[in-house]
């Protein structure tokens, strides 16, 4: 199962939890002054660092539709920048797909692992471990002073950037989004949208992020995030409840109709299911509606993305197909969700 099908540890604001390191081969150009020669031959050197390991597998990027490699994104099992490129490249990515190891990205290998809920550390253990394969078996390049090299000088260091999704309906009604970033930004931390740095947060899904690479450990890093991400849970649940308490009959109606919506609806374009999901998931954590899961709802909302539908639907399709197979797509998760409880 993928990280979205699965449910996390506090889950109700956690959506997911994810390790990014960068990494460079020695005796190599970045990535951006590479031939064609010089990519095949990277490619080669970290596939061979997996072979006869059968939790991986092997996938030619550059080969693949252009559906299945915005999926991929769309699933964050790659990011957009990796799957819009069109010179080789390549992925690796474990049995479970909480782990793709991007070979040619901005960097020469971005080894990713994805968990959902609260769970960075669990990520970082699994990446970490990815890391050590490829140390052991490959010329990484590494300064004394300034730690890996990276294409980009905001990575140097430990070349590591951890990032938390979370669910903040009630932040967002409560007007807060603006302060925490400013509030997070002179702590070495950021705040994104759902896909990273320039996307929109749609959903009421915010990515938070550091900033500083250089001169702090990876364990620093990850207890930073942790410790702060936490009481920004904790402040994200004190606006539910007084959102609630405020004006529950209200939330509750707009609740209900989102979910009225999304069971009967026969079209739904993706701005619109954003905003369903986002009242129905806050429904659902604050238990207004019952026998639906938040993991239910997460693997709507990506499996209902525009390439996501097209990959299952086995072709282009226009948007109003789309939003006709957006909305049956949903119809049937939720009513499996139904069935199952």
């Amino acid at each position: 199962m993928t990280w979205y099908e699965t449910k996390g540890r506090d889950s109700d604001v956690f959506v997911s939890s994810r390790i990014r390191l960068a990494r460079n081969l020695n005796d190599y150009p970045f990535e951006g002054r590479l031939d064609d020669a010089s990519r095949r031959e990277i490619i080669n050197k970290v596939r061979s660092a997996f072979e006869g390991d059968g939790e991986y597998r092997f996938v030619d990027f550059s080969a693949l539709p252009e559906n299945e490699r915005i999926a991929a994104a769309e699933e964050h099992k790659v990011s957009p920048e990796f799957a819009r490129g069109t010179a080789a490249r390549a992925a690796i990515e474990s049995s479970d797909g909480a782990v793709s190891v991007m070979i040619l990205e901005e960097d020469h290998v971005r080894i990713q692992s994805i968990l959902p809920g609260k769970s960075l550390k669990e990520a970082y253990d699994r990446a970490a471990s990815v890391d050590g394969k490829l140390d052991s078996k490959l010329n990484i390049a590494y300064d004394d002073k300034l730690g890996y090299l990276t294409h980009c000088p905001t990575n140097l260091g430990t070349g590591m950037r951890a990032s938390v999704m979370m669910f903040l309906p009630g932040t967002v009604a409560a007007g807060g989004i603006r302060t925490l970033a400013n509030q997070l930004s002179k702590i070495g931390l950021t705040v994104r949208g759902m896909s990273g740095e320039g996307s929109a947060a749609d959903g009421c899904l915010f990515q938070i992020s550091n900033q500083v690479t250089l001169g702090v450990t990876e364990e620093e890093t990850i207890s930073k995030l942790s410790d702060v991400t936490g009481k920004i849970a904790e402040q994200e649940r004190a606006f539910r409840k007084k959102l609630a308490e405020k004006d529950g009959e209200r939330l509750n109606d707009r609740v209900m109709r989102a979910y009225g919506t999304l069971m009967y609806a026969t079209m739904i374009d993706t701005k619109e299911l954003f905003s369903l999901y986002a009242d129905v998931r806050l429904g659902v954590c604050l238990g207004l509606i019952e026998g639906i899961g938040t993991e239910k709802l997460d693997t709507i909302l990506i499996r209902s993305m525009p390439a996501m539908l097209m990959r299952d639907h086995g072709g282009n399709m226009t948007p109003a197909e789309r939003d006709h197979a957006r909305a049956e797509n949903v119809r049937r998760l939720l009513s499996g969700a139904s069935r199952e409880d």
